[in-house]
């Protein structure tokens, strides 16, 4: 069964990496092939001239002393042994901050491509996130994706990226070539993912709304098929005149149920407790969310990626906070060896809560013995935009549209207040994702 982008062929153990989420291929040559191809460009046409937004990221690293030391050293902090040293040529792929860069220009020339994973030539994913994977785990590295500074820059190179990946130019990839996402695997994979939950048998145009007859099925840019609407009848909303079920807000796999969560909490350490003020990023209205009800959920590169509402009511609150882009606990970055984490910032969903760019809406239900609750859309990696599409003072129906995720990894969370009796939430290790829209929980009076 394909999980993930890298699933559709046997992969030997040494190279297997379970990685949540899916934006990094679980068959780790195909991640160090992909960045060895992009290297190699870049090693062989020498140095670029860095697009605007690139030479202003090297401007603000050569210009802050805090900022140069940081992306100095987290490439001189990732272990000289294996599997960190060397890749399959027999060289460090990532050398240095300026090598950093030229590869991050080159990799902007185009949107991600689909590449069939026994071919080993190309990755589905997050292409950035390849690229800081291991500098991203190392002590430096934290300090630096923490930085208020490095995440406003990050913010505009993601902005420039996802300007690019809504020009009829980033819709190239979507052909049926084989890197492109309408290729025999890549369409076949999609569509397995999207089928697995119900054991349906729907074809890409049953599923979601698009043009057969039209080039790349209709779809104008890499962004335009990515954020693709859905058929309502593929994914129907669960008992849509029953204000006792909850549904789901997103095509996602169950990452945790958290119940009894406290209003403050250490979310940094390695348990990733929630931390209810951080999350709800200090709104006065999280107070109402201390000892109350917690469900998180993960979106896959192969997922549906549109948000609609759990429950029918009235918007609250809906606002974006501003956050980190690719910042990892430091727990998951090293151990007592000296090894770094190769899994990435996927592992560490509970941290990310209350620190990456996320989407915040409040709804006040219109089933009393819910109140108010809350949905976070969490950004992770190279999510440049949570697009919100409600506003304060609207009225939704459950299952109504309520924004999206641009391209970049996500998960998301439904927060309930103490003292709602919410049950009866998919189990946690099931493999398929849950519908969107689909029944998620129940809530008993």
């Amino acid at each position: 069964m394909v999980h993930q982008h890298g699933d559709n062929h046997d992969i030997p153990k040494e190279h297997q990496v379970y990685r949540h989420g899916a934006w990094l291929p679980a068959d780790h040559r195909v991640h160090t092939e992909w960045l060895r191809h992009a290297t190699d460009h870049v090693d062989s046409h020498g140095e670029q001239a860095l697009i605007p937004v690139l030479e202003e990221f090297k401007q603000l690293i050569e210009g802050n002393s805090r900022i140069f030391m940081y992306f100095s050293e987290m490439f001189d902090e990732i272990p000289n042994k294996a599997p960190y040293d060397k890749d399959p040529t027999g060289h460090s792929q990532i050398r240095d901050y300026k090598h950093m860069l030229q590869v991050l220009n080159h990799v902007f020339g185009r949107a991600p491509e689909w590449a069939d994973a026994a071919a080993g030539v190309g990755m589905v994913g997050v292409p950035m996130a390849a690229i800081f994977d291991y500098a991203m785990g190392t002590p430096s590295g934290h300090a630096a994706f923490l930085d208020p500074d490095v995440n406003r820059m990050l913010k505009k190179v993601l902005n420039q990226w996802g300007e690019y990946l809504k020009t009829p130019e980033s819709a190239e990839v979507l052909g049926d070539h084989s890197s492109g996402w309408f290729g025999e695997v890549g369409r076949s994979d999609i569509m397995e993912v999207a089928n697995a939950p119900r054991k349906t048998s729907f074809t890409f145009e049953e599923m979601y709304k698009c043009e057969p007859s039209k080039k790349h099925y209709g779809y104008k840019s890499w962004d335009d098929f990515f954020t693709r609407e859905v058929h309502d009848s593929a994914r129907p909303i669960a008992s849509p005149d029953d204000d006792s079920i909850v549904a789901n807000a997103c095509e996602s796999k169950v990452y945790n149920v958290a119940r009894n969560v406290k209003l403050r909490e250490k979310f940094w350490i390695k348990a990733q407790p929630y931390s209810v003020k951080d999350m709800l990023a200090n709104d006065p209205l999280a107070e109402q969310f201390a000892g109350g009800t917690i469900y998180q959920a993960f979106l896959s590169a192969l997922s549906y990626h549109r948000w609609h509402a759990p429950v029918s009511g009235k918007i609250v609150r809906a606002f974006v906070q501003d956050g980190t882009y690719f910042s990892e606990p430091l727990f998951e970055a090293t151990s007592q060896d000296g090894s770094i984490d190769t899994l990435g910032i996927t592992v560490a969903q509970g941290y990310l809560t209350a620190l990456a760019t996320r989407a915040i809406i409040f709804i006040d239900a219109g089933n009393p013995v819910i109140g108010l609750m809350a949905f976070i859309g969490v950004g992770m990696d190279e999510v440049s935009t949570c697009e919100i599409t409600v506003k304060e003072g609207q009225h939704v129906k459950k299952g109504d549209l309520t924004g999206m995720f641009h391209f970049g990894g996500s998960s998301h969370c439904l927060l309930f207040r103490k003292g709602v009796k919410v049950d009866g939430f998919p189990e946690i290790g099931r493999q398929e994702n849950v519908p969107v829209r689909s029944q998620v929980a129940v809530v008993k009076s």
